[in-house]
């Protein structure tokens, strides 16, 4: 938590919630409370946005294979353009291409935590 501890406090939700495997296998609401996490286990697919001022945060639910984070979301023709990518808990700019598929990162050899990483993301994200 202390690594991920800037997208935790003061952010607020983004435009759109997430993306991911475990969102399309959700389970459907049936009462009060939360759905989510009650259907397919979280992969590196699995990714929840927030913001705080111009800079939004974007949690990785597990460790992509390959080394390598594809975020839908963030298309070029329709998210606005990205000029720096982070990992929380590694002070290095990481590489990124942001394409008509996708904003396309790749992260260091080392994971950063546990279960939860973070993309720091900066840039006119609309």
């Amino acid at each position: 938590m202390k690594i991920n501890s800037e997208s935790i406090y003061s952010t607020r939700p983004w435009k759109t919630f997430g993306e991911g495997p475990a969102m399309e296998s959700v389970a459907p609401l049936s009462a009060q409370g939360f759905n989510e996490g009650k259907g397919k286990p979280f992969t590196g697919e699995d990714i929840r946005f927030v913001t705080k001022g111009k800079t939004l945060y974007a949690t990785l639910l597990g460790w992509p294979a390959g080394q390598t984070a594809l975020i839908k979301t963030l298309r070029s023709n329709v998210s606005g353009k990205v000029e720096r990518v982070k990992l929380l808990g590694n002070s290095d700019n990481l590489v990124f291409d942001q394409t008509a598929t996708g904003l396309k990162v790749t992260l260091p050899e080392k994971e950063t935590g546990k279960s939860a990483f973070v993309l720091k993301i900066e840039g006119s994200i609309t």
